[in-house]
């Protein structure tokens, strides 16, 4: 019998596009994956490209070509584009342990040579002067309530105290605030981002799109060359803006009063009973309507039993049986920016974020206002409100 192998074809030895080509061709090709890159030249994967993916549409290949991108100094807002798709990886500088500087910030360049120009600057730099202020008077208040520990650290009790006021002071930083970010995604997704990121209505993000098409052009030449800006999201989007006059606006006495943050809109009422059928239509030989009609003729007693079976042996570090994807849920959910930054990293649900508004009011952390630091918080924040409204 033949020997047993695995082994990495190196982004070292071999560029992303040769990788995605020996790998494409072993669905043919009898020699072995060694033997199938040691004949490729990057002009032969660029051809293979040229011909199977961009001409046949086996888009699947692309997907061997892993690339990284770092990008520096974009702002918040663009990020929550380039951090949109479900499919790739991204570490993101924090705001909870690192501090922003006064001009760490992006000016829309929409606002080249527009009247409110000068105010934004000076509004945006009202909220990072507040945002350097309160630090002091919420580290001090955190100092008192969280003592250094028997035998800790300078650096220890320092990591230990930054995350704690730093990230009460961060909820003042606007959207503006610049941020780096890496990102990790093979070049069929980096294509699909590219493409979004140039039909994007916001010129920032369209910038960053060209760049991002450009640096990815040098390791992937054929498989992102076709990406550019796509009319269906383009005009969609145009269309579908009510306060571009796209439909009849919404009478605001018809739309329901907001009520709570989280809302359970919609849920699927057999839902525990497909989540059990499922897992017993796996480990077992039946139709799923043979599953679904054995889980309705079981007691409580028993569907309790057979859940308690499927999640009683689940630790903290395990991922459950993917048979619990077999029930949904639709919240509708009110939060600030910064509690969206810790939900929008669980990218495997469906996620439709509206714009970034001040007219669902904020938050005031609670240590903030401990420290003394709340009118001038509420002060910057009513600064924010009024140069968004202009």
């Amino acid at each position: 019998m033949p020997e047993r192998e695995i082994y990495l074809l190196s982004p070292r030895a071999l560029s992303p596009e040769t990788i995605a080509v020996a790998f494409a061709k072993t669905s043919r090709a009898p020699e072995s994956f060694r033997e199938i890159a040691a004949e490729l030249s990057d002009e032969q994967s660029a051809k293979f490209h040229e011909k199977w993916v961009v001409g046949y549409g086996h888009a699947s290949v692309a997907e061997h070509a892993v690339l990284h991108f770092a990008f520096e100094n974009v702002s918040r807002i663009a990020i929550e584009t380039i951090e949109s798709s479900r499919l790739a990886s991204y570490t993101e500088k924090s705001t909870r342990y690192q501090k922003w500087g006064q001009a760490d910030f992006t000016i829309p360049p929409e606002l080249d040579g527009h009247p409110l120009r000068d105010e934004f600057i000076e509004t945006v730099r009202f909220l990072f002067s507040t945002y350097a202020e309160s630090l002091d008077p919420v580290k001090n208040l955190i100092l008192e309530k969280s003592p250094r520990r028997e035998n800790e650290s300078d650096e220890g009790y320092d990591r230990r105290i930054r995350s704690q006021y730093v990230d009460r002071c961060r909820f003042i930083l606007p959207a503006a605030a610049n941020a780096n970010v890496g990102m990790t995604a093979n070049a069929r997704v980096v294509e699909m981002i590219i493409r979004k990121m140039l039909s994007h209505p916001l010129a920032e993000v369209r910038q960053i799109g060209e760049k991002m098409k450009e640096v990815a052009k040098a390791e992937t030449p054929t498989l992102v060359k076709y990406a550019d800006a796509v009319p269906y999201f383009v005009e969609t989007v145009q269309e579908l803006n009510l306060e571009s006059g796209g439909l009849p606006p919404i009478v605001q006495e018809q739309a329901p009063a907001l009520q709570n943050w989280c809302d359970l809109i919609d849920y699927d009422k057999d839902g525990e009973k497909k989540i059990l059928a499922a897992t017993l239509y796996r480990f077992n030989e039946m139709s799923f309507m043979h599953a679904m009609a054995y889980v309705e003729a079981l007691s409580e007693q028993e569907k309790a039993e057979l859940a308690d079976t499927l999640l009683k042996r689940l630790t903290r570090f395990d991922v459950p049986l993917r048979e619990l994807e077999y029930s949904t849920y639709t919240f509708d959910l009110v939060m600030d920016q910064g509690a969206y930054a810790e939900f929008k990293r669980h990218r495997m649900m469906t996620q439709t974020p509206q714009r970034l508004s001040t007219r669902l009011g904020y938050t005031i952390p609670r240590l903030v206002t401990e420290a003394g630091f709340g009118l001038k918080y509420e002060a910057a924040m009513q600064s924010a409100i009024q140069i968004y409204e202009k």
